[in-house]
């Protein structure tokens, strides 16, 4: 039998809720996924990050943008090239995170399936 993990009741501001929500809405899109997984831990300019992800580089850019805002990227000049690098690892502690959960829902599911015959 599971045992259910204790969640920690915090009480939050209304503009702690909202900067929550907005992380979670950037980490919405999946072209933004793509773009931090590509960078993963190491650094690669805009154009390294179209050809990796077969994404037009004005769509790579924009997202970029938004993501720099946020302060989950962050850029630094190489000459006339910006050089992108993931700032905020804890990205993919949540990524991790939603990847195993969905994973378990998956395998329930299989398992759940798995008894009937076609």
């Amino acid at each position: 039998m599971k045992t259910k993990t204790k969640v920690k009741k915090e009480e939050l501001s209304d503009e702690a809720l909202e900067m929550i929500a907005n992380r979670f809405r950037l980490l919405s899109d999946p072209m933004r996924l793509r773009i931090l997984q590509t960078l993963g831990a190491s650094e690669m300019n805009v154009t390294e990050l179209v050809n990796a992800t077969k994404a037009g580089q004005a769509n790579v850019s924009k997202h970029l943008g938004a993501m720099l805002e946020a302060g989950v990227v962050s850029r630094r000049k190489e000459g006339l090239n910006a050089i992108y690098r993931v700032s905020d690892e804890t990205i993919f502690e949540l990524c991790d995170v939603v990847c195993s959960r969905l994973k378990a829902q998956l395998d329930a599911r299989q398992n759940a399936l798995a008894g009937i015959s076609a």
